[in-house]
């Protein structure tokens, strides 16, 4: 009795949810740590969605938001070739009115789906190839802190994002090299690779790495090369398609 009294004791302390969204972002090992001895994802979850969908639906339902997601819709259309007559640009014009209400939704859907793609991908290649002995709900929990990054990095940028009227990223890699062509191969490859994101994939190699007991490198390293392929992948198929 004695001995287990002690134990007890002796056992660090579960942090609060603040303690673990601040500890994301400022000591993530011991914040990982912390998540997967006690795999608690539903107040990270809401806490991620309500600052992400919050800054987006707001963002959405100014002027300057609706005209910046038109432009990128019709960029991402010019970008594979497809120019849009007369009809669709209205089209589109009418529906961004609504933008502001489908938002939240589809920040919730995308939110969750993406939780639970990127936990069953880790999940099948950390335990189903590796051996890994993690369950779903602590890698699940893993990935769900992770996006405590984006989350926070999403009041950096839509400030930013209304400020410079547009929803091309101003962290994207593209930014440091203005003397490309915004139609060359280069720009748009360097345009595709986003540094939020890579700050991310860190993150969430480091909850993997203490999750599954390796090191953080080779996940990193890993994840971003696969990150990287795809952005070049996007790069050929948008210069193809343009004709440049």
């Amino acid at each position: 009795m004695t001995d287990t009294t002690v134990a007890a004791a002796s056992a660090p302390r579960a942090k609060s949810l603040p303690a673990r969204l601040a500890g994301v972002l400022f000591a993530p090992r011991a914040t990982y740590a912390e998540v997967a001895a006690r795999p608690r994802w539903f107040g990270a979850f809401l806490a991620v969605y309500l600052v992400t969908s919050a800054s987006a639906t707001i963002f959405m339902s100014t002027d300057v938001g609706r005209n910046a997601v038109i432009d990128q819709q019709v960029t991402q259309s010019e970008a594979y070739g497809r120019h849009l007559n007369q009809q669709q640009l209205d089209a589109i014009e009418r529906i961004s009115h609504y933008y502001a209400y489908f938002t939240p939704g589809l920040q919730l859907v995308s939110l969750g789906l993406g939780s639970v793609f990127i936990t069953g991908l880790a999940f099948a290649v950390f335990n189903a190839l590796l051996g890994g002995e993690a369950t779903f709900k602590q890698a699940y929990a893993v990935v769900v802190h992770s996006g405590v990054v984006l989350a926070a990095l999403s009041l950096f940028s839509t400030p930013l994002a209304y400020a410079r009227q547009t929803l091309s990223s101003a962290t994207n890699l593209a930014v440091f090299f203005p003397f490309l062509d915004d139609a060359s191969f280069g720009a748009r490859l360097l345009g595709s690779i986003d540094l939020i994101y890579i700050w991310w994939m860190v993150s969430v190699s480091i909850g993997l790495g203490v999750l599954y007991r390796r090191r953080t490198g080779p996940i990193a390293s890993t994840l971003i090369a696969i990150y990287g392929v795809i952005g070049l992948v996007i790069a050929a198929i948008k210069t193809a398609a343009s004709g440049a």
